[in-house]
């Protein structure tokens, strides 16, 4: 499977999560819009699938596999047959424990403009991101290349960003960043039983 992420994070940038086993602060408290760009589980086409993950990978989770909480948000016009399909992705793609998993449902939406990129769980109720792309040297962009993903088969490089705005409030749980590391990257990710 083939996806698009738009993700930021409570870290300062970049996310030093993808090169230690912990996080900058106890916590990494995250947002992930993610929409399927291609890809099939058995019959079902997983194409133009999307999610939300929102969470925190606490502490524990370089060392002991381990992440606090994490809310799994279905746009409704994913059937369920996809969500059946992408849930076993998803976990393995992260390979966490969790303390607090649920799964719900709500719109999601993104946008992008220029140098902006906006996502929205629940017409921005329950989360909602606002990305500015970091300008590079040359004011072209910055991508890093050759880092691993979690659990992720590959991946085509981080688009750093930054985020204006990465909040949000469901579950019990609330956060509000700005100026935090964020980024857009396209992984490929694989069933649990495919090497």
């Amino acid at each position: 499977m083939k996806a698009d992420y738009v993700e930021a994070c409570s870290c300062h940038l970049f996310c030093q999560c993808y090169f230690n086993k912990q996080a900058e602060h106890p916590m990494c408290e995250f947002n992930m819009a993610v929409t399927v760009r291609e890809g099939h589980s058995g019959n079902v086409d997983l194409r133009n699938a999307k999610y939300w993950l929102t969470g925190d990978i606490g502490d524990k989770w370089g060392t002991q596999k381990k992440g606090t909480w994490v809310v799994v948000s279905f746009d409704p016009k994913t059937t369920k047959e996809q969500r059946d399909a992408l849930a076993p992705i998803i976990l393995k793609t992260y390979g966490l424990e969790w303390g607090e998993l649920k799964v719900q449902e709500a719109p999601i939406e993104v946008r992008q403009s220029g140098d902006l990129v906006e996502a929205r769980l629940g017409d921005g109720r329950e989360a909602y991101l606002q990305l500015r792309r970091e300008p590079g040297a040359d004011g072209k962009g910055v991508v890093l290349k050759n880092i691993k993903y979690f659990n992720a088969a590959e991946n085509d490089g981080f688009e750093l960003y930054r985020s204006v705005e990465h909040r949000a409030d469901l579950a019990g749980h609330q956060f509000s960043y700005s100026d935090r590391n964020a980024f857009l990257i396209t992984i490929v990710s694989e069933e649990p039983n495919r090497q």
